[in-house]
């Protein structure tokens, strides 16, 4: 039997069966594909493509028309898992109308399901006007990659008392605001815990210990294909970028010396047909 389209329902429902929900990142259409065949739940089209696929430094510039344009590629792959638009920085920070309008154009123009936005009780007026405006928003707090350099680089946070007890005041007031579920990241594992018993919708950590909800990974991360750094949270299920580089090599060196294409890989022509063909151009 096919599998049916996961909804925020579903994911709700989740929480209340205690089954853990399974979250990744896609930015194109074969990974969103793949995340369909592995029966995932939750895709992300993160604006961590400004790292991972773009080459950026960080995810500060990546532009709506960017989130855009990859959501629509993840959509063409992905007709089950619940497809999550990560709202880029500035789309949402400015004023409530233009962050209604943004979630909106992430909704019509790239076809997700639902918006993530980053910030905690600050911005829970803003999640609370765009839910209201009948767009489905996940929360996204504890370690911000969009303003990192504001909380001392991508670092753990959550350390002090103080600190912790304001990540689930956050946790708190993004739940109050209708936000349907959680992003927890880069916390201590005792902090997650607390925070996913502290609210009703589901918290799917990334870095915040087993005792969440649910967990999610940059698959590039998780896969071996982005080398610049790995967090310290990563688990490399396998490493694909060797297994490419040592497949180019071998291309290379079979072009350079003439063994590729061999036979099997190129189109025949007849003898009569290429006999005359050389009597045509002589």
């Amino acid at each position: 039997m096919a599998r049916q389209k996961i909804t925020v329902q579903d994911v709700q429902q989740a929480k209340d069966e205690r089954r853990k929900l399974v979250m990744m990142t896609a930015y194109d259409y074969p990974f969103g594909l793949m995340a369909d065949e592995a029966e995932v739940d939750i895709v992300l089209v993160g604006d961590s493509l400004g790292m991972v696929v773009m080459g950026l430094q960080g995810t500060t510039e990546v532009t709506m028309e960017h989130m855009i344009h990859h959501i629509k590629a993840v959509m063409r792959g992905c007709k089950t898992c619940l497809v999550v638009g990560d709202m880029p920085f500035m789309s949402y920070n400015t004023t409530i109308p233009a962050a209604i309008a943004n979630a909106g154009r992430l909704l019509k123009e790239g076809g997700c399901d639902v918006v993530k936005l980053e910030g905690g009780a600050d911005f829970a007026p803003t999640v609370q006007a765009i839910v209201k405006a009948g767009i489905p928003v996940q929360g996204h707090i504890g370690l911000t990659p969009q303003t990192a350099s504001a909380l001392g680089g991508f670092k753990m946070q959550g350390k002090s008392a103080a600190a912790a007890k304001q990540i689930i005041d956050d946790a708190r007031a993004l739940e109050q605001a209708g936000a349907f579920s959680i992003i927890l990241e880069a916390v201590p594992a005792p902090l997650g815990k607390l925070v996913a018993e502290a609210v009703r919708v589901p918290v799917i950590g990334i870095g915040a210990g087993p005792d969440v909800d649910g967990q999610v990974l940059v698959t590039h991360d998780m896969v071996g294909l982005f080398d610049r750094f790995v967090p310290k949270f990563v688990k490399q299920y396998t490493r694909i970028r060797p297994a490419i580089l040592e497949a180019l090599a071998e291309y290379r060196q079979e072009v350079r010396e003439a063994k590729f294409p061999g036979p099997e890989h190129s189109f025949k022509m007849s003898a009569e047909t290429l006999a005359e063909l050389k009597k045509m151009i002589a």
